[in-house]
């Protein structure tokens, strides 16, 4: 392991140099390449003699300072940095490299992602192709010529516009990309390969024409077209929204199988995870179709928030990343339905960040210390940033946060700032003051909001108490300041009024007049504020039936279930009133998308987050149990509801054909609990007539589960349909390694030796290694198999892709909450791996997280 350095926000200093060109030049070949530099630096700091420069196993080859080459006694190299000394106001640095992109598994840098050419350079990954100031307020102009072999590599990429061609060089060619926009290095991107293509245009508002290209390897042409409309979607909702318009001639995607993230904004060349351009329905679900319309919109809304203004440094990733993030929900509300949309970002949130919040690994949307960088791309930073931006916009308004969001794109055009900066735009053209809102950024949990609830002649009172978690370190921490929606019903559900209080004191009352009866309390709507609310009195039954607020709908239904489970857990009995209001649900009359969503049960994941100490097995078996009374309380119900929405041959992906697969498929679902011959007859015959990959997922999942002899007959056919398809058959390894079968671990390790895996490509780790993690089954297996199993695998993956091996010792994150029988057995795991020699300090910050804090 490499000397730990723990890095503060505190310790910030302007840097000392401006760079305000670069002239790159790639020579690539298949065992090297040859990177040139050429820098045109000012010295800001006249007090500073000696320039240090980032780099990571430098292979030197020229250094001349001015033209002038620099002897050995003039520079100093070691394992991260080049320093130059004696150096003038003004100066140009020429540096010439080798480096070996085909040997790069970690995949930052520039690497080779099969036969293709292509780099990742967020955050810190650019100093690992030649020596830079790889810090995001280093802003400059690049200029890049890409020279590769023409016919393994006719397509060559860069940031920026294509303002030359060379074709001079016998076998080999040459392009020349020109970026007029100052940016970091973290933006840099550069493509090399033989890559089939799409090609479409958009007009601005301004009347400038825009050439789109999505490159993709040869023969997925076809499946770039939902990215495309996606992409051109986004770029009409940005300029109406936000008056954001495009600022290049032409904007390029490439969809590469390895990579890291789910896709990176460089500047006109957005390098993609293949999972989010490809699509069409024999290959891809519902879910992904809207997955790469959200990250699609996400990497292209970045061009402002994010390219044209970006980061001071990397403690501000929030500001760049939570408002985006906000973005792109915004943009996928617009387009499809805002509550199902709401939901499901919720959804998401409680699933990964609030766990994240109460675990040792809990932090800031804004860190005050990192050791990796690359540990902080959490669902913190990004989901809860979002949420942050949220409680924003509805502080202020949409009014009020167009004007705000335009004083703040106005102002820091070209800059690098920080997230006080986006804050003082907001409160100066919101006209609020955001003083103790701040406390979101620099504080880390969830905090909780206790309800108290009294009503006397004809005064509702309503008491709110935050309960605010200690930070990390034990720290205390205050009071928060947000908005807090909320309604009254009366008896028969009819709204009485709906109001946004505003919450700043750890304390507070409010008192409603003039009722004539006691109002029943709908409370954080559209979950107003990322907060968990406790109160003493429950109406899940009747906010089921008659709340007007979807998500406060969905919400006490969800409680209600987590209510009816915990008691299943601790009695054994099923509660009959929650069986008689899901009963109600079936009957709803609602978009169908929405209705699926109400009918889905608490995942382990949500029901864990109420337990004080996990017990996975009477987790499964309770949900298993109240599953099972449902699927034999409304059977025939269900079977009604699967046969009207059940359309084999339908390939639409309109709204309504979506809406019917979901309900149709979450009604399959349930009905699988009966594990009986009809619905694994059911199961199958969707499987083999269906033509949608959102149909045959689902029916061989239910399959897998509930039938041995037709999963193996649709496996064995769904493996030899699409075995040369990686997209494809990560669903594959998911299903297998998120099975609820017997021998799920041995299955999982043979799987490992099965040709198509491959361990360099981060999407078949995370569908088959990252899936058996969160099968809590197994993962926490009571003989401390499933511990074992990932901490081998962790230690195995950090020799080749450190990124995905912290990644996936985050599954270790709620050690704490273990039963004793478990912490004991992870533990010795838990120091195993921390105790590994050249452990990454991706992997030891999160381990040794989770040990100091345990």
């Amino acid at each position: 392991m490499s000397k730990i350095v723990e890095k503060f926000l505190k310790d910030y200093k302007k840097p000392a140099f401006k760079i305000e060109t670069i002239n790159l030049t790639f020579e690539l070949f298949e065992e090297e390449t040859i990177v040139t530099s050429v820098m045109k630096f000012i010295k800001v700091d006249e007090s500073v003699n000696e320039l240090r420069l980032d780099s990571v196993d430098l292979e030197l080859l020229e250094l001349r300072l001015n033209d002038l080459k620099l002897q050995e006694s003039r520079y100093q190299i070691d394992e991260k940095s080049l320093t130059i000394f004696g150096i003038p106001s003004t100066f140009e640095i020429q540096i010439k490299n080798k480096i070996y992109p085909h040997k790069n598994t970690e995949l930052e840098g520039l690497y080779k992602s099969g036969d293709i050419f292509c780099t990742q350079n967020e955050p810190e990954g650019f100093r690992s192709i030649t020596p830079y100031l790889d810090r995001p307020d280093i802003m400059s102009v690049f200029t890049t010529t890409v020279i590769a072999d023409k016919m393994k590599y006719p397509v060559l990429l860069s940031n920026g516009n294509k303002i030359e061609c060379h074709d001079s060089f016998d076998e080999r060619h040459g392009v020349t990309w020109f970026d007029p926009h100052p940016k970091p290095a973290y933006l840099f991107a550069l493509v090399a390969g033989d890559l089939g293509s799409i090609t479409d245009e958009f007009m601005t508002l301004s009347g400038n024409k825009i050439t789109l290209n999505i490159y993709c390897d040869f023969g997925n042409e076809s499946k770039c077209f939902h990215a495309m409309k996606s992409l051109k979607e986004a770029m009409t909702w940005d300029e109406q929204k936000y008056g954001r318009e495009y600022d290049l001639d032409i904007y390029n995607i490439v969809a590469v199988d390895s990579f890291n993230m789910g896709a990176m904004e460089n500047k006109g060349l957005n390098i993609f995870n293949s999972a989010y351009v490809l699509a069409d329905m024999d290959t891809a679900t519902d879910a992904n179709f809207m997955g790469i319309e959200s990250v699609i919109a996400h990497e292209y809304f970045h061009n402002w928030t994010g390219n044209r203004i970006t980061c001071r440094d990397w403690f501000q990733l929030t500001l760049k990343e939570g408002l985006t993030v906000f973005r792109d929900q915004s943009f996928s509300a617009d387009l499809n339905s805002k509550e199902v949309q709401r939901i499901e970002d919720v959804k998401a949130l409680r699933e990964r960040q609030f766990v994240e919040d109460d675990s040792p690994t809990r932090h800031p949307i804004q860190p005050k210390s990192y050791i990796s960088m690359n540990n902080f791309y959490t669902s913190t930073v990004y989901e809860k940033g979002a949420e942050v931006i949220r409680m924003i916009h509805t502080l202020l308004g949409e009014k009020k946060y167009r004007k705000a969001t335009n004083l703040y794109f106005e102002s820091f055009d070209g800059a690098a700032v920080t997230t006080d900066d986006f804050l003082w735009a907001m409160s100066e053209a919101g006209e609020i003051d955001l003083s103790q809102f701040k406390r979101w950024y620099h504080q880390s949990g969830t905090p909780k909001l206790e309800v108290k609830e009294s009503f006397e002649g004809d005064t509702y009172l309503l008491r709110l108490k935050q309960v605010i978690p200690n930070a990390v370190d034990g720290t205390e921490q205050k009071a928060y300041y947000f908005p807090l929606k909320m309604g009254l019903l009366d008896e028969n559900g009819e709204e009485i009024l709906e109001k946004t209080l505003i919450i700043s004191q750890e304390e507070e009352e409010f008192s409603f007049d003039g009722l004539e009866s006691k109002p029943i309390l709908s409370i954080n709507r559209d979950f107003s504020a990322p907060i968990i609310v406790k109160q003493e009195e429950n109406n899940f039954a009747f906010l089921m039936k008659h709340d007007t607020n979807s998500f406060i709908q969905y919400e006490a239904t969800q409680n209600f279930a987590l209510q009816t489970i915990n008691k299943a857990i601790n009695s054994d009995e099923i509660d009959e009133d929650f069986v008689n209001s899901f009963g109600h649900l079936l009957d709803l009359d609602v978009d169908l998308s929405y209705k699926s969503l109400l009918l889905e049960l608490p995942t382990v994941s949500a029901i864990m987050q109420t337990q004080e100490k996990i017990d996975f097995d009477t987790i499964y078996k309770a949900k298993e149990k109240l599953l099972y009374s449902l699927a034999t309380a409304f059977k025939e119900k269900l079977v009604q509801i699967y046969n009207q929405n059940h359309f084999p041959l339908s390939i639409d992906l309109t709204t309504q054909a979506i809406s019917q697969r979901a309900i149709k498929n979450r009604v399959l679902r349930i009905l699988s609990a009966l594990e009986n011959e009809e619905v694994a007859e059911m199961a199958k015959k969707q499987y083999s007539e269906s033509l949608t990959m959102t149909d045959r997922i689902v029916a061989l999942d239910i399959l897998e589960n509930i039938h041995a002899s037709y999963a193996q007959e649709a496996l064995e056919d769904f493996y030899k349909k699409y075995k040369t398809q990686t997209l494809v058959m990560n669903k594959y390894f998911a299903i297998l390694a998120s099975s609820g079968r017997d021998e799920v671990l041995q299955r999982v390790e043979r799987l490992q030796l099965d040709k198509v895996y491959d361990e360099k490509v981060p999407n078949l780790v995370r569908s088959l290694i990252g899936s058996f993690s969160r099968n809590h089954k197994y993962f926490h297996a009571q003989d401390g198999s499933g511990y074992k199993f990932i901490a081998d695998k962790i230690i195995e993956l950090d020799k080749i892709n450190p990124q995905m091996a912290s990644s996936l010792a985050n599954s270790f994150k709620i050690y704490d909450k273990l039963l004793d029988r478990n912490k004991k057995l992870l533990e010795q795991e838990l120091k195993r791996v921390v105790s590994t020699q050249a452990l990454s300090n991706n992997t030891y910050e999160i381990i040794n997280k989770i040990l100091m804090n345990a």
